[in-house]
């Protein structure tokens, strides 16, 4: 499949900090270089163009918003390599991390949403690993977009027209199927996986 967003995707069921965790991973190479990929994903200027608005310090220790989404602390900063920042949102809190490193001509980003089992069985019971998956993908064909042209002022998925169009639509349900393979591919049931990401690409895309 063409990369969505992701090039690679995978579900994996680990430890956290001694609990039980599922964790949703996303990975694509980018053609730059690291250091500008860095820049990219942690300058408070350049997120808006691919990502959304930021508010607060992308520095050890210090809080993060994500306007209108997710906020949290950040709990590893080692530019350009690592960083690792709690996502909390609704009441939840989950973690993620980020891994940037060269890959051939260009830089590899490595993305881990990590779960505990505990914490998330009422969602994950209705849209499994695809409710964040899409919305990672869609981040990720955002990011490239703007690597391709850093001058656009804001990301597609920020339009209305755009995500109720029949294409946005389309990539919402290639990106939810892509994630239910992983899914099984992770250990999942393929009933189940495939009902889940069915749930979650009507819920992108309202039916």
């Amino acid at each position: 499949m063409t990369a969505i967003g992701a090039e690679v995707r995978a579900y994996l069921e680990r430890e956290h900090d001694g609990a039980p965790a599922r964790v949703v991973v996303a990975e694509r190479t980018y053609p730059t270089t690291v250091d500008d990929l860095w820049d990219a994903v942690t300058n408070p200027a350049r997120l808006p163009r691919w990502f959304l608005p930021l508010e607060g310090e992308l520095r050890l220790g210090g809080r993060y918003q994500l306007i209108g989404n997710a906020g949290g602390t950040i709990t590893r900063c080692d530019p350009p390599d690592a960083l690792d920042l709690t996502w909390e949102f609704g009441g939840a809190m989950s973690w993620v991390t980020v891994r940037l490193s060269p890959d051939g001509g260009g830089a590899r980003l490595v993305l881990e949403h990590i779960f505990l089992a505990s914490d998330a069985d009422e969602h994950w019971a209705k849209y499994g690993p695809a409710a964040v998956g899409v919305g990672w993908d869609l981040a990720f064909m955002g990011l490239g977009l703007h690597l391709a042209d850093p001058a656009a002022a804001s990301p597609p998925e920020a339009s209305a027209e755009w995500q109720s169009s029949e294409a946005a639509k389309t990539i919402m349900r290639d990106s939810a199927a892509a994630w239910a393979a992983a899914h099984i591919a992770g250990g999942g049931d393929p009933v189940v996986a495939k009902a889940m990401a069915q749930r979650t690409a009507e819920f992108y895309t309202g039916g």
